[in-house]
């Protein structure tokens, strides 16, 4: 943020959806005159807060930074437009801010309230910004952001006509592994009852089966006689009406309407990658893809959510930044012992990192482990830990090989902990 020991004039923002309020606080934490209103629909409005900056910089001879909340995507069209004015713009992060929003006894909660906070707050000495991602990135992010809500979408969509068809049909669940493959839903969008399946042409249902799972003929004759085979037993135990039935047709065309969508999506999202093929973006999605388990879409994910890499120096600050480091609780002379982490970062690379510390201590179908040196860690801790507390361990574990993929910018290599140390003395005696 630039040298702390000259005086500057705090701005701060808070950023609505349709206006920001703007209070402008002195060195000596005065606040000066009233919060002046912004409304992002109008240039004027926008023009005059520009001014208002600029003429309190010229009445008190200081230079002007201005702090706002990161909220979503509002405050990216105020943030870049006070950037081509040439003003210095610092975003905070809302924990940030909401830690430090006890500043008066009186419990007030408003926008002019909150803009005068973060005017306040600007004048922090080792005050923590956050780090705006460059265009490219941002880009992508988007993208990867609205692809893993549309999924989350489309799971909620899978539990509700799941939930259906155990009011109108629970023999049904057991005869497909996926109530969402193309098979099942394939099926339940021409005979959404156990009364039409029953009605059903079997060599019809047969066909459709055969065609829709990509199996052979004498799989889908089986499927076929368990299918007629629950739907009679259905008659005796299972219950619909109209309703029902029409949210089963419902629910199938949303969960496929998603489905279509999201494979759109991650074309996109492959496309913005590989244009963009000699960028930063584009290089580390490949590093990473050279750890066992992570894939395009872990990879691309982590890239996006991490940002800038450079501003990582260890790797305890990622964990810091997924949210994986712990919760601590201490206070004189307690001291939590139950910690958690604190859950406090980015939720997407939260669930990538914990996806890939899965992978990691899994087997093969062959019955090889797929990260042996991170399987044998694992079934180690879990000697004397709880599992998810051993996975936790592996969690930062691969953290740790994130940074040192990014850091060194060079594919991984899987080697062992004695290898890693061989390496390591040799490094050190060769510095000596």
């Amino acid at each position: 943020m630039g040298n702390h020991n000259q005086p500057f004039l705090s701005v701060g923002i808070d950023v609505g959806a349709d206006f920001s309020l703007m209070a402008i606080a002195l060195p000596t934490q005065e606040i000066i005159g009233r919060p002046y209103k912004v409304l992002h629909s109008s240039l004027n409005s926008i023009q005059g807060a520009v001014d208002r900056i600029r003429d309190m910089e010229v009445q008190h001879g200081l230079s002007a930074r201005i702090f706002m909340e990161s909220t979503g995507i509002y405050h990216y069209p105020l943030y870049y437009r006070l950037k081509d004015e040439g003003l210095s713009v610092f975003i905070l992060n809302p924990i940030i801010t909401h830690a430090n929003s006890n500043i008066d006894v009186r419990g007030v909660h408003n926008d002019k309230f909150d803009a005068q906070k973060i005017a306040l707050l600007g004048l922090k000495p080792k005050l923590k910004t956050s780090v705006v991602p460059d265009d490219d990135v941002a880009a992508v992010k988007a993208l990867v952001r609205e692809y893993h809500a549309m999924k989350k979408e489309c799971s909620q969509y899978i539990c509700r006509l799941t939930a259906q068809l155990r009011q109108t049909f629970p023999q049904y669940l057991p005869l497909f592994s996926k109530v969402n493959g193309k098979a099942s839903l394939e099926i339940l969008c021409r005979y959404p009852t156990p009364e039409t399946i029953l009605a059903a042409d079997t060599e019809e249902l047969t066909s459709i089966i055969q065609k829709t799972a990509g199996k052979g003929r004498a799989m889908a004759e089986q499927k076929c006689a368990l299918l007629k085979q629950a739907a009679s037993e259905a008659a005796s135990f299972g219950h619909s009406n109209a309703g029902n039935i029409y949210l089963i047709l419902h629910f199938v065309e949303m969960i496929r309407l998603i489905d279509a969508q999201t494979g759109k999506l991650l074309s996109q999202i492959r496309e913005s990658v590989e244009i963009r093929h000699d960028s930063p973006l584009a290089r580390h999605v490949n590093l990473l893809q050279s750890i066992p388990g992570v894939g395009f879409l872990s990879a691309v994910t982590l890239v996006c959510e991490i940002g800038d890499f450079s501003v990582f120096r260890r790797p305890k600050q990622l964990y810091a930044y997924f949210g994986l480091d712990p919760r601590v609780r201490q206070s004189g002379n307690f001291k939590g012992t139950e910690l958690k982490i604190s859950k406090r970062g980015s939720s997407f690379a939260r669930r990538c990192i914990y996806i890939l510390a899965l992978q990691s201590v899994s087997l093969r179908k062959n019955g090889e482990p797929k990260n042996p040196v991170l399987r044998e860690y694992y079934l180690e801790k879990c000697k004397s830990k709880a599992k998810m507390t051993a996975l936790g361990a592996i969690m930062h574990k691969v953290c740790n090989i994130i940074f040192a993929v990014l850091r060194d910018e060079k594919p991984f290599v899987m080697i062992t902990p004695d290898e890693h140390r061989t390496e390591y003395h040799n490094a050190v005696q060769s510095v000596a």
